[in-house]
């Protein structure tokens, strides 16, 4: 299925560098590596409420291409302050896969995208275990602070990484995964399946592939 969807696109070969199995293979070994490292139940309880920095562009790297932005920090992020850091979560393999990283990257190495011309940030800067505690009032204060970053710092594209949590934010009760009709300003907008291991109906070969949509128009 990705092989040929990624082709139909010209994202084969030396652009998406990898097979789906091989992704599949290193989320499993990542899995395991990482759930040695885990934080405690102690320090997951602590990071309850807490806030994690934003990965954004200095001064001396490129211009931001693609600001990604979470529902907001789980636990395990919290208490690393690393994005998409819960194993099982899929974004950095499929980032990895769809081309935008010449390398798999480790929650850890998140500061190597502002190289890249790549950011994070989240829609909710308070952690909680699960976004489904979040209320939808917090989404939506959450969507005014991204419109204002977003203003701020004009990516050429915004990716949202999540189409329910997008709907909730900006009232667009329609809206389905890939390219929006709007723009904000200069910047094009994308939604994005949500890379949480929580949500089943995303495989990764179809995560690769609509996140590859994405790294063609860039």
């Amino acid at each position: 299925m990705v092989a040929t969807g990624l082709a139909s696109i010209g994202l084969t070969g030396g652009i998406t560098g990898r097979s789906t199995g091989a992704i599949l293979h290193q989320v499993r070994h990542d899995r395991r590596v990482t759930r040695r490292r885990l934080p405690g139940p102690a320090e997951l309880a602590a990071a309850r409420e807490r806030t994690i920095a934003d990965v954004l562009p200095g001064p001396a790297d490129p211009a931001l291409r693609v600001l990604f932005c979470g529902i907001n920090p789980g636990l395990v992020s919290a208490a690393t302050g690393h994005h998409f850091a819960r194993p099982g979560n899929r974004f950095w393999p499929v980032l990895h896969g769809a081309g935008f990283s010449p390398r798999l990257l480790a929650p850890a190495e998140q500061g190597e995208l502002a190289g890249l011309g790549l950011g994070i940030t989240n829609l909710v800067a308070r952690a909680t275990a699960r976004a489904d505690e979040l209320a939808d009032d917090e989404v939506v204060t959450g969507g005014e602070r991204l419109r204002e970053l977003v203003a701020q710092r004009e990516p050429a594209w915004l990716a949202v990484v999540g189409i329910t949590s997008y709907r909730t934010a900006f009232g667009m009760r329609k809206a389905v995964v890939g390219r929006q009709d709007e723009r904000w300003g200069r910047t094009g907008v994308w939604v994005l399946p949500n890379p949480s291991g929580l949500n089943a109906h995303w495989r990764v070969d179809a995560m690769v592939e609509e996140f590859a949509r994405l790294r063609a128009e860039t």
